[in-house]
């Protein structure tokens, strides 16, 4: 018996509690106005709230192309400028199509000079709204990520 439970603790179980989280990339998107920074934010397609854009790498581009990639389909931004590196990172659950929870660590660029377009891949399935990064902050939910924005 014990075998057995120990076969179902480490074949099935323990990968399921113990997984590595998955990568995102997210785009902050940012424009300086006359007295602080202003951060564009989508709605999302599950629930409606307001969340930076985001998605899975994309082969063949690395983490600044991508996050520029789901800026483009989520936010209609046609153009930007990538500030090198990741200035942070946030982690959450994504409720994949199946139900289930995935741990996922999302990876921040910045993205300014923005130049947004009308016309977009998913214009019809979100909105697009420019917010001060202290609003924006309030409007997110994981608090590192709340940081990120705080700290613009």
């Amino acid at each position: 018996m014990n075998n057995i439970l120990t076969q179902a603790w480490e074949g099935m179980i323990k990968p399921i509690l113990f997984r590595p989280k998955r990568v995102q990339v997210a785009a902050l998107c940012y424009r300086n106005t006359s007295d602080q920074k202003e951060v564009l934010m989508v709605t999302s397609r599950g629930t409606g709230r307001w969340i930076l854009p985001k998605g899975w790498p994309i082969k063949g581009k690395n983490g600044a192309e991508s996050a520029l990639q789901e800026a483009w389909e989520e936010a209609g931004v046609q153009k930007g400028h990538v500030k090198g590196d990741p200035i942070g990172a946030f982690s959450y659950n994504k409720e994949l199509k199946t139900g289930l929870p995935v741990p996922v660590e999302t990876f921040v660029y910045t993205v300014h000079d923005v130049e947004l377009s009308d016309r977009y891949p998913e214009a019809h399935q979100r909105k697009r709204k420019w917010f001060t990064s202290q609003e924006a902050s309030n409007l997110v939910r994981e608090p590192e990520l709340q940081a990120i924005l705080r700290q613009l």
